[in-house]
């Protein structure tokens, strides 16, 4: 089944190629947007370009953010000498949801994946050990890292190579427990189960 009309089908098109979204549901989607007002969907539409015009990496964690620092690294409230790993910046805000995490963090943009031509140059892996080796004369020395990526094969590979790398420094390297199911995103994680594996991370 199709609209009849052109431009709908355009956006139904426009709405597919969004991860998860099949046509079913982007059909769905399209007629929710004829039904909105004007002003909401062109609300929508700021929204969008927004996203690309305004939002950047943060140079210190690489996390996505309106100002450079973000302000989980500009805040004098968070342990700086804690730095938590993370896949992707939807890991950030799944443990921000716990409030059970008060360091910094850093974004790896990925997990090492041979199969789909990702390696360790692909991500931000030498910026991180550049981080714990040697820190701005402002920042405090780094005392723990924390692997907060995700329990999949591709995630056990990045922490063990991260791990190896982070060896001959005085640092203390933890990864989650394993309260998080095998092959699940920490993005999708809920807050209970995410607080536990914090709290119960074990040495590398």
């Amino acid at each position: 089944m199709q609209f009849s009309s052109e431009s709908v089908e355009a956006l139904v098109d426009q709405f597919a190629r969004l991860p998860g979204i099949g046509r079913k549901t982007a059909r769905r989607l399209a007629a929710f947007i004829l039904k909105l007002p004007k002003a909401e969907v062109a609300q929508m539409a700021d929204a969008l370009i927004a996203v690309k015009e305004k939002v950047i990496s943060c140079t210190t964690c690489f996390n996505v953010t309106d100002h450079d620092p973000c302000p989980i690294c500009a805040s004098e409230r968070r342990d700086h000498e804690t730095v938590c790993v993370v896949e992707e910046p939807g890991d950030v805000m799944a443990i921000e949801r716990t409030q059970g995490y008060s360091g910094i963090y850093h974004v790896l943009g990925g997990a090492i994946s041979p199969l789909d031509g990702i390696g360790p140059e692909d991500l931000r892996i030498k910026e991180l050990i550049a981080r714990a080796a040697n820190p701005a004369e402002s920042d405090p020395i780094i005392g723990e890292v924390i692997l907060a990526v995700n329990p999949s094969v591709e995630g056990d590979t990045t922490a063990y190579y991260i791990s190896q790398l982070l060896a001959p420094f005085e640092v203390k390297v933890t990864r989650l427990a394993r309260g998080i199911p095998i092959g699940s995103d920490l993005e999708f994680t809920d807050e209970a189960t995410l607080t536990r594996a914090l709290l119960a991370r074990v040495s590398m």
